[in-house]
């Protein structure tokens, strides 16, 4: 039996750190070869891009990927079959497919439904993770920060629509802290390399105070001396997630969301794995899938997916739950995020801007793996309590619009006798013939953890690709060509047309809060929601307050699989993460439309408003939440 276990690669002689404590310095060489400059990808790329970018290039239907990998028999089967639709997993698929390779993949819930869209929404290096290689002479932890830098610049290149550079502000308290964090902080910069976003930089207490009007100058026995501001990426997680989905149908993948595994089947005799039966739960139909080589990406569900394989195999999940808040936008100025690295009780604590709101967060403790976290009161009353340490503005409980718990899979190597593996970054391993699990890791590094599967794909099963992996230099759909003036273009060409409530249709501006929405979720897609919008009638806004229009609905069930209620309002949209009782108010409508566009009857329509109402009460906004009115009221 097979088995490995592998960190990602690095080049271990292309780099020195050396550290003279005596001159206190750090030289540092990237050990990185740019992915650019490692796959040039000649004809091979030049034809996935046009095939991307092909402004009449649709997703194949549901029922025709269904079928796709109904089709693929034991006689003539798939070269990957990946089991996870997260960040991870369509990853995977989308590396696979642009190899050349014959790939299908199934998702038992939507894509990115799990802890994909659950996250921090940064793109980040690891700043801690420097810390630690510096003061532990870690080069271990130092290549972590390395391969980091490289992909957090890459998801940004790749989907620039959906991804961009957000400053971050520590704020300091004692001269030491600004010296430390500055110094720190041009560290980070430094190990960045031509990877770098942009350079960080000190500003006076009054600067960041301009900067961050929220900001407290004065605490309990301290005042700001100033703060070090640098820069991390920011995204919007789901729709990244989507984006590799629907660019992977594109490409030749045969992905089917709403389709779980529910046992995987060996060859006769043997213990290989070669493909897996599968029941789609929309129809309740089940059929098997034959594939060389089926890849494990469950995230935090891996180990349920390896014990269909041998029900007596190690656990090598260790989950950790994380919770978010989202607040109103006062809380913190656009464009700025504030990021302390230690609070009194040694955790990390964070306020971003985000799509309009602010997200707070995070928390880091031991849970149970389950379908549906939801964080607990303790743990939101945790990070109001934190955040309050720092803002000037009264930070109350009923401010809170949306609460949500995602699970990181920390991973071990299944193969270790304790728990000192446990790891922040990936596993990949092959301990059951034919079945490769790919887990641990975080967002930023989904494109290169991918990779890394896939190579073990092909040594497990042989496999013959037409070229080495490409995606370094494959822009998501909607992302090639497009700009961030993009959004002047809908602005003036398209109007929104509305049904108002007494059945006339009447025009409306499509105004720049629409427009700038549109061209940042959908890239150069947005002129076909416009054009939805516009002579569709579709295009009133969903919720009070938010720039979701109705023609999104139509545009998603038409082109990302948007199957449910719930896929909308938490995945295509984020109405969800963002105001829960704005999602809850918007859900007949939605409703309603995709009701139109899958021809569903009125007890569909039913069972889609409670199961999404029960989503939406597992978001513990103050409009839902049970909690003791004290601290934060």
């Amino acid at each position: 039996m097979a088995s490995f276990f592998r960190a990602r690669r690095v080049g271990f002689t292309a780099a020195t750190l050396t550290v003279a404590l005596g001159g206190s310095y750090v030289a540092l060489r990237d050990p990185y070869v740019s992915s650019n400059d490692r796959n040039g990808g000649g004809p091979a790329l030049e034809s996935v891009r046009r095939k991307i970018t092909d402004p009449a290039a649709v997703v194949p239907s549901r029922a025709l990927q269904a079928s796709s990998l109904m089709a693929a028999n034991s006689s003539d089967p798939l070269d990957i079959l990946v089991v996870g639709g997260g960040a991870t997993g369509c990853g995977v698929a989308l590396d696979a497919v642009t190899r050349g390779l014959r790939v299908g993949l199934v998702e038992r819930d939507d894509f990115s439904s799990g802890t994909s869209s659950r996250s921090t929404k940064l793109i980040h290096g690891g700043v801690r993770y420097l810390e630690k290689a510096v003061f532990n002479l870690d080069y271990g932890q130092l290549k972590l920060v390395f391969h980091a830098l490289e992909e957090r610049k890459q998801v940004i290149d790749n989907a620039p629509h959906l991804c961009h550079a957000l400053p971050c502000m520590t704020p300091c308290f004692s001269w030491f802290d600004a010296l430390y964090y500055w110094v720190g902080l041009k560290m980070y910069d430094l190990v960045a390399g031509r990877h770098l976003l942009h350079l960080s930089r000190y500003y006076s207490a009054q600067e960041s105070a301009e900067l961050f009007p929220t900001l407290a100058r004065k605490g309990k026995d301290r005042s700001l001396k100033g703060t070090v501001v640098y820069y991390d990426g920011q995204m919007n997680d789901s729709r990244v997630n989507i984006g590799l989905a629907c660019t992977a149908a594109i490409a030749g993948a045969s992905v089917l969301n709403h389709a779980e595994v529910i046992s995987l089947i060996k060859e006769d005799g043997g213990e290989r794995i070669i493909g897996a039966r599968i029941r789609d739960n929309l129809s309740g139909k089940e059929f098997d899938s034959y594939a060389k080589v089926v890849v494990n990406a469950g995230g935090p569900f891996c180990d349920s997916v390896r014990k269909l394989a041998d029900t007596d195999a190690k656990p090598m999940i260790c989950p950790s739950s994380g919770v978010h808040i989202v607040l109103p936008d006062y809380y913190s100025p656009e464009g700025m995020g504030l990021i302390v690295p230690k609070t009194k009780d040694g955790r990390v604590v964070f306020m971003l801007p985000w799509l309009g709101r602010t997200v707070a967060g995070t928390t880091d403790s031991s849970t149970s793996i389950t379908m549906l976290p939801e964080p607990h009161e303790d743990e939101i009353e945790f990070i109001l309590d934190a955040i309050c340490d720092y803002l000037n503005v009264k930070v109350r409980r009923t401010d809170v619009l949306s609460a949500w718990s995602g699970i990181r899979p920390l991973a071990t190597d299944p193969k270790a006798n304790n728990t000192e593996s446990i790891s922040r970054d990936h596993v990949v391993c092959e301990d059951f013939p034919g079945l490769v699990t790919i887990t641990g890791g975080k967002w930023t590094t989904y494109r290169g953890m991918a990779e890394d599967a896939v190579d073990a794909a092909i040594k497990s099963g042989k496999l013959n690709p037409a070229n080495k992996s490409l995606t370094s230099n494959i822009r998501l759909v909607g992302g090639d060509g497009w700009d961030p003036a993009y959004f002047t273009v809908l602005a003036q060409e398209y109007v929104r047309m509305k049904v108002s409530h007494t059945g006339k249709v009447v025009p409306g501006v499509m105004d720049t809060a629409a427009a700038k929405h549109l061209s940042h979720s959908y890239g150069t897609m947005a002129e076909k929601v416009a054009a939805i919008a516009q002579n569709e009638n579709l295009g009133k806004r969903l919720a009070h307050g938010y720039p979701y229009l109705e023609a999104e609905v139509a545009y998603c069930a038409r082109n990302e699989y948007c199957e449910s209620a719930t896929d909308f309002i938490a995945r295509r949209s984020r109405l969800a993460f963002l105001d829960t009782d704005a999602a809850g108010r918007a859900l007949p409508r939605v409703i309603q439309i995709l009701a139109a566009e899958h021809h569903w009857d009125k007890g569909r329509q039913k069972q889609e408003l409670e199961s999404a109402t029960k989503f939406l009460e597992s978001f513990k906004s103050s409009k839902n939440a049970q909690f003791h009115d004290g601290k934060h009221t």
